[in-house]
């Protein structure tokens, strides 16, 4: 049996959701607004932590139902001490009141309004190997005949002292696939029936990417 709970209780809680991608509406002053949408929940409450067991309060929530063969029996064990439904993502919200939620609680976009300012976390789309023009804006050499430093890095570290490069220096590598946050998004419409939720500007990630959304502080 799933419980629903009452958004004032969820104020420092969490969703996770999917990009569905970006578009545009127009406002009531016939102003383009570029927005993205969000497929967002239903999540549920897998996991209380506490203070007294655990040594912080926080809250575990689950979303994405996938079929049971394709977690291990330690995830579904732990996922049948709270739902029947195998959840392919968890993740934690530190919150001052782990007393008020119960294991099984459905949390959905009730807890959002329209005008109210959240947090986007997700992964940024990865972009594999690049160079230092492409990953840092570094210039490039001169391109001249006899120039062998168009796109090289040239020299990386110092002579005799220290002699050695040192940890933080700028360098080719991978470009994206990180974790990226971005913080006071506007929520344009709530679609509570259908879980969607329309945002104010980019959030990272590519089409389908998996995002954490809560209420900005």
């Amino acid at each position: 049996m799933l419980i629903y709970l009452n958004w004032r209780n969820i104020v420092s809680l969490g969703l996770l959701g999917n990009k569905i991608g970006m578009t545009q509406i127009f406002d009531q002053l016939g102003n383009i607004v570029p927005v993205t949408v969000i497929k967002v929940g239903p999540c549920t409450i897998t996991q209380i932590k506490t203070i007294l067991q655990d040594g912080y309060n926080a809250i575990q929530i689950g979303y994405g139902t996938v079929p049971t063969n394709s977690l291990t029996q330690p995830e579904l064990g732990h996922l049948q001490k709270s739902t029947n439904q195998p959840l392919k993502y968890l993740k934690e919200f530190h919150v001052t009141n782990p007393e008020t939620f119960e294991i099984g609680q459905v949390i959905n976009l009730e807890c959002f309004e329209p005008g109210q300012y959240v947090t986007i976390t997700g992964k940024t789309s990865g972009k594999g190997f690049s160079g230092l023009q492409k990953r840092y804006n570094f210039s490039r050499g001169p391109m001249s005949h006899g120039s062998k430093n168009h796109r090289a890095p040239g020299s990386i570290g110092m002579g005799t002292s220290p002699g050695r490069v040192l940890p933080g220096k700028k360098m080719a590598g991978q470009l994206g696939n990180k974790t990226s946050t971005i913080k006071k998004l506007k929520i344009i419409q709530v679609n509570a029936t259908e879980n969607i939720l329309v945002i104010k500007g980019s959030v990272p990630g590519k089409v389908g990417n998996l995002l954490s959304i809560k209420a900005s502080n």
